[in-house]
């Protein structure tokens, strides 16, 4: 029996990749950086599915590239915005994501964050190897403290509730803006974006990407938080406004700010907010724990292989196309 053949347009993890070998004939992008648009284009041709990561661009034109048969794109990612999923439910082509599954790995990671920029310990570690630590002080790398400030979650789905969970043990008072969410773990919902933004001290961004979202995080935004106040964003890095907040973080309008998504990805060595002590920025790690990375790769393995058997996709975001 011919195995159906898939492009895949990274390595990924072992547990994930065993599965598409033993059931397809996959050709794997060996390089550490994604296809070029060219690339892509071309090795997509007569492909019967295609597995890629959130740095890959798939729309009309790839799928037409690939041909009629294409019968399933999986993404190794939660978010979806890499993918014009329209253009694909326009060709009754499901597209999979991996939901769930990094929830507790990013939720960790935003507390992290927050922490971090709270306490300023990179700020501190890069004092320290710079040499300038002669001894101790009372008003050296002075930070935030933690017990009865207001934690504020933009967004409040399964990440935001995670961190939620989290921000309970460090006696945080815990406020949220995303209308229709229900409330949980002692998080207050607010009616309005403006009202949270007055009342947190921390505020956490747990948005998907879209037209409504997109620079949400601009100058005015920015100007209506608390003066010392820090802003977390384990989202995707167009929600905010990057030349708005280093004015802000510059001017001093809030405390600091960390980042684990920019725009574009990877930042620019010369992009302004690396000259920032206030400004923390990850490269897009949030989920880069080994068993959740594992979790995803089995995940968008399934999701692939059960698009080839004509199956049901076990995380579908198109699932219109099944109608």
């Amino acid at each position: 029996m011919t195995k159906p053949r898939v492009f895949v347009t990274r390595i990924i993890r072992d547990a994930g990749l065993t599965l598409v070998r033993d059931f397809c004939d996959a050709e794997i992008w060996q390089d550490d950086l994604p296809p070029s648009r060219d690339v892509l284009l071309e090795k997509v041709r007569g492909m019967d599915g295609l597995l890629c990561l959130l740095t890959d661009r798939i729309d009309a034109e790839v799928l037409d590239a690939a041909g009629s048969q294409l019968k399933v794109v999986s993404n190794h990612a939660v978010g979806f915005d890499n993918i014009v999923v329209a253009d694909a439910t326009a060709r009754r082509i499901p597209v999979g994501n991996t939901p769930g599954i990094l929830t507790d790995a990013t939720a960790d990671f935003a507390f992290a964050l927050l922490m971090s920029a709270a306490r300023r310990v990179n700020e501190a570690e890069r004092y320290l190897r710079a040499g300038k630590w002669k001894t101790w002080g009372p008003s050296i790398l002075l930070g935030m403290d933690f017990v009865g400030k207001t934690l504020g979650l933009v967004g409040f789905g399964r990440i935001g509730q995670a961190v939620a969970k989290r921000a309970a043990g460090f006696d945080l008072r815990m406020i949220y803006y995303d209308p229709g969410a229900e409330p949980a773990f002692n998080a207050t919902p607010v009616n309005s974006l403006d009202a949270l933004l007055h009342e947190a001290d921390f505020v956490s961004l747990h948005t998907p990407l879209n037209d409504s979202t997109r620079h949400m995080v601009n100058a005015d935004f920015l100007g209506k938080m608390k003066r010392n106040a820090i802003l977390v964003n384990t989202s995707r890095g167009p929600v905010v406004d990057q030349d708005a907040l280093y004015q802000a973080l510059k001017s001093k309008t809030i405390f600091a700010a960390a980042l684990d998504v920019t725009d574009p990805e990877p930042l620019p060595m010369n992009s302004p907010l690396l000259t920032l002590e206030n400004c923390i920025i990850a490269p897009h790690i949030a989920s880069a724990s080994e068993k959740t990375r594992d979790d995803m790769a089995r995940l968008a393995a399934n999701n692939l292989i059960a698009g080839l058997k004509g199956e049901r996709l076990p995380h579908c975001v198109n699932p219109e196309v099944y109608e």
